[in-house]
C-alpha cells in the first residue's frame, strides 16, 4: 500500500522529536522510501481478521534481533541498538508500557499505527502526565508473531539503518497479574515506579 508524499509529510510534519539527553535516533524524513515489507504486513493483518493496531496490540513483544541496511547482523548490546532492546507491551485502549529485559521500567505513553500498517507513532510521558517526546517510526513487518521497525541513525541520511526485531513473548508485564499475549488492560496505571530514562529509546 502506498502513502502519498504529501500524506506522509502530513503525517511526520506533527511530530517532534525531542531528547534531553543520550543518543538521539531520528524519525524517517518525508523523503524516506516506504517500509519494503509493509504491503507483506498488511496482508498478513487481513488474513488474521485484524487491523494493525489490532495485531500490536494482541500480545506483548520481546526484542530479539537487530540487522543493519547491509542485512548483518548487529548483537543488542551494540550502542547502535541497544537503546531500543527490552519488553513491549501495546494496550488496546492506546497506551504502552515497555521495560528493559531486566524488567525496570523504561517507557510509558500513547500509541498509534496508521491504518496501512506502514507506521507507528508514540509519544513517552512522565509520571506527571507530561509529554516528553513523540517519535514514528515505519513498519517494517508486522504480523500475529513479528513486529520490525526501523530507525535511522541520521534523519538525512536514509542509506544508514537499523531494523529492530521483535517477536512474540508470554513474559507476564512486570508489576500486573497478567498471564501471556493479550493479557492487557491490567497495567498498574504508572504505579510502579515508573521513569523516563533519556538513555532508553525504543
Amino acid at each position: 500500500m502506498n502513502i502519498s508524499p504529501v500524506s506522509r509529510r502530513m503525517t511526520l510534519s506533527t511530530v517532534a522529536v525531542a531528547f534531553a539527553a543520550g543518543a538521539v535516533f531520528s524519525v524517517a524524513p518525508a523523503n524516506a522510501a516506504p517500509a519494503q515489507n509493509g504491503s507483506v504486513s498488511a496482508s498478513a493483518s487481513a488474513c488474521q481478521n485484524l487491523t494493525p493496531s489490532q495485531t500490536l496490540a494482541s500480545t506483548p513483544w520481546k526484542t530479539t534481533g537487530a540487522v543493519d541496511q547491509d542485512g548483518r547482523r548487529v548483537a543488542l548490546d551494540n550502542p547502535a541498538v541497544s537503546n531500543f532492546v527490552g519488553w513491549a507491551y501495546f494496550k488496546a485502549d492506546g497506551t504502552y508500557t515497555m521495560y528493559n529485559l531486566d524488567d525496570s521500567p523504561k517507557l510509558k505513553g500513547d500509541w498509534t499505527v496508521n491504518a496501512e500498517g506502514t507506521e507507528r507513532w508514540i509519544n513517552a510521558k512522565n509520571d506527571s502526565g507530561d509529554v516528553l517526546f513523540q517519535r514514528v517510526v515505519p513498519i517494517i513487518e508486522l504480523n500475529k508473531n513479528v513486529f520490525t521497525y526501523r530507525v535511522f541513525p541520521d534523519a538525512a541520511d536514509t542509506s544508514v539503518y537499523y531494523d529492530i526485531i521483535h517477536t512474540k513473548t508470554n513474559h507476564v508485564e512486570p508489576g500486573t497479574n497478567a498471564q501471556g499475549p493479550g493479557a492487557h488492560g491490567q497495567a498498574n496505571q504508572g504505579k510502579g515506579g515508573y521513569h523516563f530514562n533519556n538513555g532508553n529509546q525504543h
